[in-house]
């Protein structure tokens, strides 16, 4: 027995003893490896985010408001934005870091820095952010607005300018300027003595002239492109969700609604560009109207296109959507902001009955005299300066930094949402005296114009995104004003007082007037 019990001891010890052994290298190596491991990524990792955080201290971002996570600073935006950022950089400074969701939005409200932006390191600020509202209303992209900074941008740019900005295109199409204020002047005879809404009456009159300028003719669906007009306008300058966290396909899902509302307008849209361009290609076809399908003979802006495409010599060809694309850019920043500049100068003429006189007098008395040339309204020209001060047609210069830049001190990411706030700098009280005051007597000593002469006047913007349709608009503003001025004496509804009138924008790329002036005219003579 003892001899069995020796034989199966000598037998299972090794065994035993072999696995022992086995099972203390496992785990003394396991443990060697892990820990070594661990400190190795533990090392790698620290020195990585020690170097991030020293790149970071030598890339400093502009100063701005705490963030939260993931929103970033969206809990403190409040509408119109534009007032909500001049609020925030009286306490952060005038170039000023905002995280919107997953973007970098930088905010420039000081004239200096705005040179730097617009003049200086331009155009490596002359790019646009895309969004859901521009890639489904303007076709991608493809317009004018809101395309990329590049060589199809400057030739879709070109063909405009030449072909309807002009000015001598401006100086051609006087004609229907007076014709069409002539028609707002009768619609508003047959309205006299009772209220009438003179804000529908003026976005009829800007769309009626932009469509004879561009298209050969008015539009019979006008009323509809100007509420798609007001509609894109209102998405297309606000803060969707979508565009804040683009990586987010939840939130994306979310914004079905807007999408599929933007969608159906845009179908909308389709059939009435369609059809604008379908009636040229006919009549270019047919040989009617002569050479082309303007007014005056000759080819208006949709002709021009269609002649490029079939020439194809463009360096970037266009079809349709393009030509689609350029024509509501036209139409809605030739209605929107010739429509917005008049109302609102009507509006601050109503708040200040001493203005009123004056420019009035003038009018008239250049009218009585057979002077119609508005070169020689020079107190007319302060009054629509001031209004303009006031009340920017785009209340900010929205940009996209191209490559990353430094700007007194700070870096600005490549990619970053850049906005000049316009809005704020010509409010600004170190900037001007009683900036909040409507007073059109200040441009009689401040030699500033309309093309960047002082940066801290930018009505219509700068450099190479500024406004091309300048002297379009103007011009068609000024025509308006003549004829209202000199034909009607002008009041408020009995139950509304002037200094009640409420001066809320609308939120959009535009800051139209929230609310439609109504007015009751009574004829002069």
């Amino acid at each position: 027995m003892l001899g069995l019990i020796t034989t199966v001891a000598t037998l299972i010890l090794p065994v035993i003893f072999f696995f022992f052994f086995f099972f203390f290298f496992f785990f003394f190596f396991f443990f060697f490896f892990f820990f070594f491991f661990f400190f190795f990524f533990f090392f790698f990792f620290f020195n990585k985010w020690k170097k991030s955080k020293n790149s970071k201290s030598m890339k400093v971002l502009p100063p701005g408001p705490k963030k939260l996570p993931i929103i970033g600073n969206l809990h403190q935006m409040r509408n119109p934005p534009f007032r909500c950022f001049r609020d925030l950089s009286s306490h952060h400074g005038p170039l000023m870091h905002l995280k919107l969701g997953e973007c970098n939005a930088i905010v420039v409200s000081s004239p200096e820095i705005a040179r730097k932006v617009l003049k200086d390191l331009d155009p490596g600020f002359a790019g646009r952010v895309q969004n859901v509202a521009s890639r489904i209303m303007w076709y991608d992209g493809s317009d004018i607005a809101f395309s990329p900074y590049g060589d199809y941008w400057r030739q879709m740019r070109k063909l405009c300018i030449n072909d309807l900005l002009s000015p001598k295109m401006v100086r051609l199409f006087q004609s229907i300027r007076e014709d069409e204020s002539a028609r707002l002047v009768k619609s508003l005879r047959e309205s006299s003595g009772s209220a009438v809404d003179f804000t529908e009456k003026l976005f009829s009159y800007s769309s009626s002239t932009t469509c004879r300028a561009a298209f050969g003719g008015a539009c019979k669906d006008s009323e509809t492109l100007i509420r798609m007009m007001v509609d894109s306008m209102k998405m297309v300058g606000g803060f969707e969700m979508a565009d804040l966290f683009p990586s987010s396909r939840v939130i994306g899902a979310l914004s079905w609604r807007k999408t599929r509302l933007m969608k159906r307008m845009r179908s909308e849209l389709d059939g009435i560009l369609d059809d604008i361009i379908d009636r040229h290609r006919r009549n270019r076809e047919s040989g009617g109207r002569g050479l082309g399908n303007s007014e005056f003979g000759g080819e208006d802006l949709v002709d021009v296109f269609l002649r490029a495409m079939e020439e194809e010599e463009l360096k970037f060809p266009i079809d349709n959507h393009n030509i689609k694309a350029v024509l509501f850019d036209v139409f809605t920043a030739g209605t929107d902001t010739s429509a917005a500049a008049i109302d609102w100068t009507m509006v601050e003429l109503m708040r200040h009955p001493r203005v009123m006189a004056k420019v009035q007098a003038e009018v008239r008395q250049a009218m009585e005299e057979n002077n119609e040339e508005t070169n020689n309204l020079k107190y007319l020209k302060l009054v629509i300066k001031e209004t303009l001060r006031l009340h920017p047609p785009a209340p900010m210069l929205p940009r996209a930094c191209n490559e990353e830049h430094v700007i007194n001190g700070h870096t600005i990411p490549a990619g970053s949402m850049v906005m000049v706030n316009i809005w704020a700098m010509q409010r600004d009280p170190r900037q001007w005296k009683d900036p909040e005051r409507f007073e059109p007597e200040r441009f009689e000593t401040e030699d500033l114009n309309f093309v960047g002469g002082d940066f801290k006047y930018l009505p219509f913007g700068f450099g190479r995104r500024m406004c091309p349709g300048l002297t379009f608009g103007l011009a068609s503003a000024e025509s308006a004003l003549v004829q209202l001025l000199y034909n009607f004496d002008w009041k408020l509804p009995e139950s509304v007082r002037a200094e009640d009138l409420d001066m809320a924008e609308n939120v959009g790329i535009t800051a139209t007037r929230k609310q439609n002036l109504s007015v009751v005219v009574t004829p002069y003579k």
